[in-house]
């Protein structure tokens, strides 16, 4: 494990300066947590859909991310809306003549 590697009170889940931002993440992967949490709360995806599509992961890490998700509602919303399609079409879309 880095020596950079934030753990958490939940199993799975770290955080990594310079690793996806050093937002919360499903340890030993890329996955940010708030991108488990849009496919289960906005796509509606169920935890083994979620699983067919991330063949790798295990049922704990999902629910470990859900968990987070539900004790660190506030820091993950701000990521979600961050990463969100309509913010960047907003905020980040700079359309020049």
């Amino acid at each position: 494990m880095d020596n950079r590697t934030q753990i958490t009170n939940h199993p799975h889940i770290i955080k990594i300066p310079g690793v996806c931002g050093g937002e919360a993440i499903i340890e030993n992967t890329r996955i940010a947590v708030w991108h488990i949490v849009e496919y289960y709360y906005k796509v509606g995806m169920s935890i083994e859909e979620i699983l067919t599509d991330w063949d790798y992961l295990i049922p704990s890490q999902i629910f470990s991310a859900l968990a987070y998700y539900h004790d660190h509602r506030e820091e993950i919303d701000k990521l979600r809306k961050e990463n969100s399609f309509e913010y960047w079409q907003k905020n980040l879309i700079h359309v020049t003549p």
